[in-house]
């Protein structure tokens, strides 16, 4: 395909995660989004009666189960002429690498706050993330239908905690029972929905000037305080910025209600509008151009058992340059082999359409028995890895063994599997013994019902003496001998054979590090990184 070809392609590609602290209304606004873009017919919801529909991003039965999303799901469409790729992570912090891992594949991000709570702790920690990457954020201030906080102060506290300049570009007239709809700032207009919640309202009334008399017709109470507020507000931030917003220094600020359709379409167009097309990426060896002929790009997560009747694992992955076509040859660059791609897929959450073509930007998921793994990278030859995929050091830890001793083998390979998908961190001890790390409690909880469910093996989880963990890096083949034979009881390998440290206590840990000053304790690893 020409140079040109792949450059219109890609000027057409928005990549984008959701982010948000739990029950903020996330996967409410990714619902709505996908309404608007024509890529859906009517939202579901999230916490649905048994009959009612669940939200498309949500599809593991453990996700309708719960009423949370605990993997990230994709999902692309298409609108007015843009190819928009939406990731909707999961909120809770539990299954927060999740998020981590999938910020690492785009572009931008869309940052949803409560109204009621403003800023909270996961929104803190999704933040940084996004900081490290300088990825530009837009804020959507969701569930203005409810009784909420005022939207001035909303604005003080993203500026004041998240260290973000924020500029309003829509403003709410009215809250909770008397929330009438969002003012355009930018476009110094209103455009009035009938509010609604499955479908797409037809009969809306736009309305010019904010000193229009109709706003005093229909809304005679809210338009007075709201005059006051926009020019408090306009005398008091700094105009919107491009620039700012692309360098991640200035977030643009939407008011609205997900349920109701309120200020959705203006999130969606400023995507369109102001997020920038897929970015050059750092491969490592140099910076891989998104308008480059030849194929890159790297496997961020691993999904398995996507389709309850088959026994598949999906690998996501994004592309950073060229352009895919089915049946391809690349190179596996951790194997050193070649690798053909015969039928990758898109996503409309967990259904799938095989995928006739991708380019930089795309998310495509590529059918894995087990050679790919998270952080793999995929070219036309050329030798290159893209970085930034973190792992965390675990902070709780369970030790696990089949019910059934006869399905210890099965046990091995379903942990195996949800650990290579990251849904769990896997160690395996010097006998044999298997013990499961994660962030949270709610994580042992969905792997335990994964594995009944997914691979049918009933296991017993049981606490162990690990507090936390450590990745180890030794100076010389010596030290290491020395070390491993007197700390031989404290050692495990994880899921890419590297040696760790299980500590007892945070003081067993400051005590071991302070006996073995030329010994590295890390606290994180990058995604396939060997330390041997």
């Amino acid at each position: 395909m020409s140079k040109q070809a792949i450059e219109r392609e890609v000027k057409r590609r928005r990549t984008f995660a959701i982010i948000s602290h739990p029950d903020a209304g996330k996967t409410t606004l990714t619902e709505k989004l996908l309404l608007f873009g024509g890529a859906i017919q009517m939202a579901g919801a999230v916490k649905g009666r048994k009959a009612a529909r669940h939200a498309t991003s949500d599809w593991m039965e453990v996700e309708k189960q719960r009423g949370i999303s605990v993997t990230s799901s994709v999902m692309q469409f298409e609108y007015q002429d843009h190819i928009i790729n939406l990731l909707d992570t999961p909120g809770h912090e539990d299954f927060s690498e999740d998020t981590y891992r999938v910020l690492t594949a785009v572009d931008a991000a869309v940052m949803v706050i409560d109204a009621a709570k403003g800023v909270e702790a996961q929104t803190i920690k999704l933040l940084n993330v996004c900081r490290m990457r300088n990825t530009p954020i837009i804020t959507f201030i969701n569930k203005l239908d409810r009784e909420v906080r005022d939207p001035l102060d909303l604005l003080g506290e993203i500026e004041s905690v998240l260290k973000l300049q924020c500029v309003p570009i829509t403003w709410p007239i009215g809250m909770g029972k008397t929330f009438r709809g969002v003012f355009s700032l930018l476009h110094n207009h209103l455009v009035r929905f009938a509010p609604g919640t499955e479908k797409l309202a037809t009969d809306t009334e736009l309305i010019e000037g904010l000193d229009n008399p109709r706003l005093d017709e229909l809304f005679p109470m809210e338009i007075g305080p709201v005059r006051e507020a926009i020019e408090l507000v306009q005398g008091a931030t700094e105009p919107f910025s491009l620039e700012k917003f692309l360098k991640g220094e200035q977030s643009p600020v939407f008011f609205g209600s997900g349920v109701n359709n309120f200020g959705v379409k203006d999130v969606l167009q400023a995507l369109v509008d102001w997020a920038p097309e897929p970015q050059p990426r750092d491969a490592t060896v140099r910076k891989v151009d998104p308008y480059e002929e030849r194929f890159t790009g790297f496997v961020f997560k691993i999904q398995a058992n996507m389709d309850p009747h088959h026994r598949d694992r999906i690998a996501f992955f994004r592309v950073c340059s060229g352009s895919y076509t089915p049946g391809m040859k690349v190179q596996h660059l951790r194997e050193g082999r070649e690798m053909k791609i015969a039928n990758a897929l898109t996503f409309m959450a967990n259904e799938r359409v095989h995928m006739q073509e991708a380019y930089a930007g795309d998310i495509i998921g590529i059918y894995n028995h087990g050679q790919l793994h998270i952080g793999d990278t995929l070219t036309e030859g050329e030798k290159l890895g893209f970085t930034g995929i973190p792992y965390f050091a675990p902070e709780l830890f369970r030790s696990a063994r089949a019910r059934d001793p006869l399905k210890g083998k099965q046990l091995h390979q379903g942990l195996k599997e949800l650990g290579e998908e990251g849904a769990i961190q896997v160690f395996e001890g010097e006998f044999g013994d298997l013990m499961l790390g994660a962030v949270g409690q709610l994580q042992f909880e969905i792997v335990a019902q994964r594995l009944a469910t997914e691979y049918k093996v009933d296991a017993i989880y049981e606490a162990c003496d690990v507090a936390t963990a450590r990745w180890l890096v030794f100076p010389d083949e010596k030290t290491k001998k020395e070390f491993c034979d007197e700390q031989s009881n404290r050692l495990a390998r994880d899921s890419e054979g590297n040696l760790c440290y299980m500590a007892t206590s945070v003081y067993n840990l400051m005590t071991t590090q302070k006996h073995w000053p030329q010994v590295e304790f890390r606290t994180t690893r990058e995604q396939g990184q060997k330390f041997e």
